[in-house]
């Protein structure tokens, strides 16, 4: 072996490995807020969120960031409120579904479009951040975060069509996991992952350790969940795990 050449031993060692409490939402021990009352984030992607805000403050926008890391109780509660009707559930262009006119199987992925498994939410991790910009914003808006502000005249629409180009231009750092033609879950633009960190996190992400985890844990449709397990991994998480 050539001298300053790493071995693989080197290489596993340096792999930022996350817990499996951590992998899933559990604790967020090992987060920090970017701002005072924000969000919470991975302390890797601090500096490459300020650069991304320079930049678009450069470019006339303010971004701010609506969500980073969400706990699995929170994903679990979003979850059960959907699945008790509670909370709206939304087909593919954002019209609320009809929950009552489904069977359990079909609510679980009707759920899925628009919302993650508890466990398997790319929030848990702190590298995800859901983006606007609150310099084209009417007093009192309140966010919505679907596709109609991202499009046309919609108040984000702007921002993210220079997002769009200064993504193409630095693939190396942030990036939309979720778009057309990938996977089953809906596109969300707003919804940036840094990928030296996400890309790493997301192939820890088994079957195996969701399933421990359901198992034990009071999740509406449990039955169908536990069941539809393989489908879902295949659908809504591996796709994504690139």
């Amino acid at each position: 072996m050539k001298l300053g050449t790493p071995n693989a031993l080197d290489q596993e060692v340096k792999t930022p490995l996350l817990p499996d409490c951590d992998l899933i939402g559990e604790t967020d021990q090992h987060l920090v807020r970017l701002f005072d009352n924000g969000p919470m984030i991975h302390p890797g992607i601090t500096d490459a969120v300020q650069a991304l805000r320079q930049k678009a403050s450069n470019a006339g926008f303010d971004m701010r960031i609506a969500s980073g890391f969400r706990s699995f109780d929170r994903q679990l509660l979003i979850w059960n409120n959907k699945a008790l009707g509670l909370r709206p559930v939304l087909d593919d262009v954002g019209r609320p579904v009809d929950m009552s006119q489904l069977n359990d199987d079909e609510k679980v992925f009707a759920i899925l479009r628009w919302s993650a498994l508890p466990g398997a939410s790319r929030h848990h991790w702190g590298t995800d951040v859901d983006v606007y910009d609150a310099s084209r914003m009417p007093d009192h808006y309140e966010l919505q975060l679907t596709t109609e502000e991202t499009e046309g005249d919609g108040v984000c629409a702007e921002f993210h069509q220079w997002l769009t180009v200064e993504l193409q231009d630095n693939p190396s750092e942030f990036y939309r996991p979720y778009v057309k033609g990938v996977g089953s879950i809906s596109p969300e633009p707003w919804h940036l992952s840094y990928a030296p960190l996400a890309r790493i996190f997301a192939t820890q992400l088994t079957e195996s350790v969701l399933r421990e985890k359901l198992q034990t844990t009071d999740i509406a449709l449990k039955d169908s969940v536990l069941k539809l397990l393989p489908t879902i991994y295949q659908n809504y998480i591996k796709p994504y795990q690139l």
